[in-house]
C-alpha cells in the first residue's frame, strides 16, 4: 500500500500543480495583472505549492525531518540531477544576470536557512517571518529588474503573446482547475506524506533519508519536465534560471511559509553535519562551471560531473 500511496501521490501533486498554474494564470490575466507579474510572482508560487503543502503536512503530522528533508534534497537534485540532465542532453548557454545576481541571491537563501537552524536548531516564526520578508523583497527585485529590462528594450517591442490564454478558458473551467488544484495538492500531500513514513518503517531508514530522496524528488518532477522540454526546444537558459529561481523559492517560501504556522525542528543532526554541506557544495561547484571553465554555459561534461554529484550524494546516503 505503502508503494501506491506514494504513487497516488506524486500523480496527484502533479495534476494539482498544473491545474493551479493554468487557473491561476487565467485568473490574474482576467483581473489585468500584467504577464510578468503573473510569471514572476503567481506562476511561481503555483509551482512551490506541491513542495509547500508536502513540508506543511509532514511538520504538523510531527515528521520535521521530511519537511527540511524535502527542501534540501529538491534544491540538491535541481542543481545537480535536473541541471546535470538538461545539460547532458544539450548545453546550456547562461545568461550574465544569473551569475552575477541570481546565483548570489541563492546562496544568500540557502546561507540564511543554515545559520538559521544551525542556531537553534529549528526555523521558528520569527525566522519564517524573516524568510517571507526575504521573498517579498526578492519578487519586487525581480519584478523591478525585468521592467527595466522591457523598456530598455522598447525601441524593438514583441508582441505579447504570453496574453493569448485569456478568455480562451471559460471562467467556470479556471475556478474548476483551481478548487481541483487545490484538492488534488492538498490529498497528494496526504498520500505522499502517508506512504513516505511507511515506506522508511519497512526500510528501516530515517524520515530524513526518505524526504531527501523520495519525497524531494517526488515534489520535483515538474522543475525536471519543464527543464528537459526546454532544453529539447533551444531554450536551455530558461531551464538554469528557473532552477535557480525554485532553490529561492523552495527555501524562502516553503520554508518560511511552513516556519509562520509550526515550528521545524531539526530531528536527525546529519541535516546539518551532511546534507546541508552537500547542498552548499554543489551550489558552489555551478558557478566556476558558469563562469570559467566553459565561459557562459553549461557544458555536456560539466552536466556529467553535476549528475556524477547526485549520484555519489544518493549512494552516500544510504551506506
Amino acid at each position: 500500500m505503502e508503494y501506491l500511496y506514494l504513487l497516488s501521490g506524486v500523480v496527484l501533486l502533479l495534476l494539482g500543480g498544473d491545474f493551479l498554474v493554468r487557473a491561476a494564470v487565467e485568473l490574474a490575466l482576467r483581473m489585468k495583472i500584467s504577464v510578468l507579474v503573473v510569471g514572476m510572482t503567481v506562476v511561481s508560487f503555483a509551482t512551490s505549492a506541491p513542495e509547500l503543502l508536502v513540508s506543511l503536512k509532514a511538520a504538523f503530522d510531527g515528521y520535521s525531518d521530511i519537511s527540511l528533508g524535502n527542501v534540501i534534497g529538491s534544491n540538491i537534485a535541481n542543481i545537480s540531477l535536473i541541471l546535470g540532465l538538461t545539460a547532458m542532453l544539450l548545453p546550456i548557454s547562461v545568461k550574465r544576470t544569473t551569475y552575477q545576481v541570481d546565483w548570489w541571491i541563492m546562496m544568500g537563501a540557502t546561507l540564511m536557512l543554515y545559520l538559521f537552524i544551525a542556531f537553534d536548531g529549528a526555523i521558528v516564526f520569527h525566522e519564517g517571518v524573516l524568510m517571507v520578508l526575504a521573498l517579498i523583497w526578492f519578487n519586487v527585485f525581480q519584478i523591478r529588474s525585468s521592467r527595466k529590462k522591457n523598456k530598455q528594450a522598447a525601441t524593438a517591442p514583441v508582441p505579447q503573446q504570453e496574453e493569448e490564454p485569456s478568455g480562451r478558458m471559460h471562467i467556470g473551467l479556471a475556478l474548476f482547475f483551481l478548487l481541483g488544484g487545490v484538492a488534488a495538492l492538498k490529498f497528494g500531500s496526504d498520500f505522499l506524506v502517508s506512504g513516505a513514513v511507511d515506506l522508511a518503517q519497512k526500510w528501516n531508514v530515517s524520515e530524513r533519508v526518505i524526504g531527501l530522496t523520495i519525497v524531494s524528488l517526488g515534489t520535483s518532477l515538474p522543475e525536471l519536465a519543464a527543464s528537459v522540454i526546454a532544453s529539447l526546444k533551444g531554450e536551455q537558459e530558461l531551464s538554469l534560471g528557473n532552477l535557480i529561481g525554485s532553490n529561492i523559492f523552495n527555501i524562502l517560501a516553503v520554508l518560511g511559509f511552513t516556519g509562520l504556522v509550526i515550528d521545524i525542528p531539526v530531528k536527525n543532526q546529519a541535516l546539518l553535519a551532511f546534507d546541508f554541506p552537500a547542498l552548499f557544495f554543489i551550489s558552489l561547484l555551478l558557478y566556476p562551471f558558469m563562469v570559467f571553465f566553459t565561459k557562459g554555459r553549461i557544458s555536456r561534461a560539466e552536466g556529467l560531473i553535476l549528475f556524477g554529484c547526485f549520484t555519489l550524494y544518493t549512494v552516500l546516503l544510504f551506506v
